[in-house]
């Protein structure tokens, strides 16, 4: 019909790359999936050994370089502390490493963070991850956020090393864990044994609970058994990533773990 307006067409392009920023996490992608890295910007000028160490990794991985103003840098990552260095990365679903697959190890340890959603604690705790060799971080994708470029920062490299597991519900994923003859161990303020009367399992998961709320009463109950951290200060808590790093390298200490 004459006059008529012409239908509007949208078209939505599903985003397939992201950016990461900071020296070890830029340095850990190039290391650990060169394959996914399509480019690395550096701060025009920045030539000291760190920048020059990541530079030579990105050309022996046939990594795109690009120097650029600090300017665009911040563009790139606003409100980032960048080191001189950003990425561009693509998403990966190939390498995914499932649930199933680890439980299939002899030993396993799991690190569970049921409702955690700060990124920089998220962030704590792969590092500390990977630093005790835990198999995987597994979080809810509803209560928890996926790796962000903060988390990855944070992380220092331990969220190209660690896999992060998503689940849709952690419940059925707990249930299922424990189906794979894993013990469930969850932290709780008021469990009546601490982490230091217990004897951990060599195929075990260590449920953490929320930032202010702890753990949700359904994980609570699927848990196997509840431990706590003695606190004989005044303060009530620890911060949940110091928490955890306490709680693991506890549970690699009783499992005889030789950390270097």
């Amino acid at each position: 019909m004459a006059g008529s307006a012409r239908p509007t067409i949208i078209i939505m392009v599903k985003k397939s790359h992201e950016i990461i920023y900071g020296i070890h996490a830029v340095e850990a992608a190039l290391r650990n999936q060169p394959e996914n890295v399509l480019q690395v910007f550096v701060q025009q000028g920045r030539n000291d050994k760190r920048i020059k160490k990541l530079l030579d990794i990105a050309r022996n991985s046939g990594v795109s370089l690009q120097a650029i103003s600090n300017d665009k840098l911040k563009e790139k990552c606003p409100k980032a502390r960048h080191q001189g260095v950003v990425a561009e990365i693509r998403h990966s679903k190939s390498s995914a490493v499932t649930l199933e697959t680890i439980l299939e190890k002899e030993s396993v340890l799991l690190l569970i963070l049921d409702e955690v959603q700060d990124p920089h604690n998220i962030g704590a705790c792969l590092r500390t991850a990977d630093a005790t060799a835990v198999d995987a971080v597994i979080v809810s994708k509803n209560r928890s956020p996926a790796l962000t470029p903060v988390i990855r920062n944070v992380a220092s490299g331990a969220a190209e090393t660690v896999p992060y597991i998503m689940v849709s519900n952690l419940a059925r994923a707990i249930e299922k864990i424990k189906d794979s003859n894993v013990w469930v161990l969850g932290t709780s303020g008021d469990a009546e044994h601490s982490i230091y009367q217990t004897t951990a399992s060599q195929r075990l998961a260590l449920v953490m609970g929320s930032e202010g709320k702890g753990m949700r009463h359904l994980t609570r109950e699927a848990c196997d058994q509840l431990i706590s951290l003695p606190m004989q200060g005044s303060v009530e808590s620890l911060n949940i990533s110091v928490a955890t790093a306490v709680c693991l390298y506890e549970i690699r200490r009783q499992q005889g773990f030789a950390l270097p």
